[in-house]
């Protein structure tokens, strides 16, 4: 299976459904793998057998989720991305003082393998040049090299979720040409950055830029940190939280060398850069990048890696500065027509269509900000639902903010769900007119269908299970007219018992559009619905109506008047022109006297409609409170 996609089967969606977080990636993938600007490194001769052609994209959500595409398992040397994790390995072995007497933290703006000391104490200015990431592999404890080297391959090892180990050829390569580095060693030395000889640090360096990774892991790794240290797949602490934050300040200003104020500027994410093609970029509390392409920049960064970045941050509003008021917009409730129905009153037979096929249709209720990693996850879960699903509804009237990207992937998502039959269906508040427009001029742009959209959920609801039950279910959609032997308050009753209550009810007829109860009215009448259907509301407090329920032939109204007789609590309208019995509370009382067990029969079918109300009722707020 592709990773970002679902096997999708079923009448409705028999193909495949693609994740759009999945076919964007394979957009970029394909768009660079046409750039062949850059060079592959040649200083390490090992670096120098890459075929410049591998290309691979991983994205990993702090949840777990991994995307990927091209040369994702390809495996290559990790070199300088190694310098955050080994410096979260130091911070933890000797405490953050101790490091920080050692190694500052201050952006040198220079290359990588430049000698950047402060004047005066010798330190290296971060750990993210060379000079401080020799400093820091000299804090690793252990008693003794391979002690040490064993400790930080097992730390490595959870930051990736898998064992990892060095590459020898590359670390044989690195320790006979790393000239220079040894110079800095032994500078260090002098300054007694380094306590001791500065062979067993540089050849602790040297091994740690030499361990074998692949792209997945370094999206791995990336989602590790931007999940507080703990790795989402595994569920493997690798750093402690407290200092993951100082890992990832010293990317966002020194990771990515003398080009880390345009990479903040253009990109905005914490990273890091390796001379073997990787790189490595976090967005804190929702994803982890990795992208591994070998051809390099004048800077000593991927060409691919660089413009993957810049393009997926600037698509998916990224930047670290950009971060939504909340962490990540939420699934507030999903359901089932089964689960959840609309307020309209259904027929047994057509409940029980819909207890039939109502997982057909799936609601996704959201609420929060809706930046990239709400975004995606809503976006995961439809897919990984869609299976057998004609109808997916998404309800945002409780977002407040949604970002500009999630107009992109509903509509990626849209048009692949409708091309495989099932219908997307949007609930949708006044402050997401720009959204909706975005929605609509996407679809119109690629020459998609139009959005199938409400402003009420309620509607929305009857509106799928209308057509579910009469797409399954033809049967059950009657005339809308019933007799009063078919009547649910007259169930279990005698054709006798039938015309002793036929001979207490008076026929009222009224047009669509009539008011038949308001609320405050005397309740002193009961109704049996004949022909038509009604719908029962009531005034909220910002004045407008909102729909209780809406009630076909068949069903009664009223029920108060024969209950305790209190005032009316709702207002009832004719939404089609309307046929009803009246039952006069007085006589359905008289009626006790004269036949109690037609009463009770009455009574009986009222208190089971009632308890079967109640029951649905308990079951949507079960499903709802989830």
């Amino acid at each position: 299976m592709i990773p970002g996609t679902r096997e999708a089967g079923g009448a409705a969606t028999a193909a495949r459904i693609r994740s759009p977080i999945q076919t964007c990636l394979d957009a970029l993938h394909g768009q660079y793998a046409a750039l062949h600007d850059g060079e592959v490194a040649t200083y390490i001769p090992e670096l120098a057998k890459a075929d410049p052609n591998w290309f691979g994209i991983a994205l990993v959500t702090t949840d777990g989720c991994v995307y990927e595409v091209g040369d994702t398992r390809q495996p290559f040397t990790i070199q300088s991305i190694s310098k955050p994790f080994t410096y979260g390995l130091a911070l933890e072995d000797r405490g953050r003082a101790a490091v920080l007497a050692k190694v500052g933290v201050e952006p040198s703006g220079e290359a990588f393998n430049a000698i950047s000391l402060a004047p005066g104490t010798g330190c290296p200015m971060n750990p993210m040049i060379n000079a401080g990431a020799i400093a820091t592999a000299s804090m690793v404890a252990g008693h003794s090299p391979s002690d040490r080297l064993s400790r930080l391959l097992a730390v490595f090892s959870l930051y990736a979720g898998r064992d990892l180990s060095v590459d020898v050829a590359v670390y044989e390569s690195e320790r006979e040409t790393g000239h220079r580095n040894r110079a800095i060693g032994h500078m260090l030395r002098n300054f007694d950055i380094i306590g001791s000889d500065p062979e067993p640090a540089l050849n602790l360096y040297f091994q740690q830029c030499s361990i074998a990774v692949d792209c997945r892991d370094l999206g791995v790794m990336a989602a590790t940190l931007a999940n507080g240290g703990v790795n989402p797949l595994t569920g493997e602490r690798a750093v402690r939280q407290e200092f993951v934050e100082s890992m990832l300040s010293v990317m966002a200003t020194c990771g990515m060398y003398d080009y880390a104020g345009e990479w903040v500027y253009w990109v905005g994410m914490p990273a890091k850069s390796g001379v073997a093609g990787g790189v490595l970029a976090v967005l804190p509390g929702q994803l982890g990048i990795g992208v591994f392409s070998p051809r390099l920049d004048a800077r000593g960064n991927s060409v691919r890696g660089v413009a993957v970045c810049r393009d997926l941050s600037r698509a998916f509003n990224l930047h670290f500065l950009r971060v939504p008021r909340s962490a990540r917009g939420t699934i507030r409730a999903q359901y089932g027509l089964s689960a959840v129905s609309s307020k309209r009153r259904r027929t047994e037979a057509e409940r029980a269509a819909l207890t039939t096929v109502g997982e057909h249709a799936r609601v996704y209720e959201l609420q929060g900000d809706m930046g990239f990693a709400g975004v995606e996850a809503v976006v995961r879960a439809v897919v990984e639902a869609a299976a057998e699903r004609q109808f997916i509804g998404v309800d945002v009237r409780r977002v407040s903010r949604i970002e500009d990207c999630a107009a992109t992937l509903f509509r990626d998502l849209l048009g692949d769900l409708e091309a495989r039959g099932t219908q997307f269906i949007l609930v949708y508040g006044a402050a997401h007119a720009k959204f909706v427009r975005a929605l609509e001029e996407g679809l119109a742009a690629r020459g998609g269908g139009r959005l199938r959209s409400f402003v009420d959920l309620d509607l929305a609801l009857e509106w799928c299970e209308t057509r579910l039950i009469a797409a399954h279910q033809p049967v059950v959609a009657g005339s809308g007219t019933v007799t009063l032997a078919e009547h649910q308050m007259c169930a279990g009753l005698s054709p006798d018992a039938l015309a002793i209550l036929e001979a207490l009810l008076q026929p009222q007829h009224f047009p669509a559009g009539a008011s038949i109860l308001r609320r405050g009215d005397p309740a002193d009448t009961l109704y049996l619905l004949m022909r038509g259907q009604v719908s029962v509301t009531v005034e909220v407090p910002v004045g407008t109506l909102t729909r209780l329920s809406t009630l076909p032939a068949g069903m009664a109204f009223g029920e108060l008047a024969i209950v305790d007789h209190s005032p009316r609590t709702a207002d009832v309208q004719a939404d089609t022109a309307v046929e009803c019995y009246a039952l006069a509370a007085a006589d359905f009382d008289r009626l006790g006297e004269s036949h109690p067990a037609i009463k009770m029969r009455i009574l009986q079918n009222l208190l089971r409609n009632l308890s079967r109300t109640v029951a649905r009722l308990n079951q949507e707020i079960w499903t709802l409170s989830r």
